[in-house]
């Protein structure tokens, strides 16, 4: 494979990535791709700003500020590298955590 037709297949890749509503490493898993390589030409477009809609594109999260009234429940806590931690899943909501790491 050429260096033009190498850079053609992950561009393809890229923009296939973005409207598929996946996560990078979900992607990847589904299209057979080594994902360290998706992230180093994701970012290859992206910096070159080559396709528009490659750019990164804001958005919002939905916020809640957290209730100190209530009593604090024990259960497992989760801090991720950015920051964000989540807490308070236990038994009875375990399936939540499932959920929130397909969509990390």
């Amino acid at each position: 494979m050429t260096s033009q037709e190498r850079a053609n297949f992950w561009h393809q890749h890229v923009i296939n990535w973005q409207t598929s509503g996946l996560s990078g490493q979900a992607y990847c898993k589904q299209q057979s791709l080594t994902y360290h390589q998706f992230v180093y030409w994701r970012k290859k477009y992206a910096d070159s700003n080559q396709d528009s809609e490659l750019a990164e594109r804001p958005g919002f999260a939905k916020v809640a500020a957290a209730d100190h009234t209530l009593p604090r429940q024990e259960g497992l806590s989760i801090s991720l590298p950015n920051g964000m931690a989540i807490s308070g899943l236990h038994g009875g909501n375990i399936h939540l955590l499932g959920a929130i790491l397909e969509q990390l």
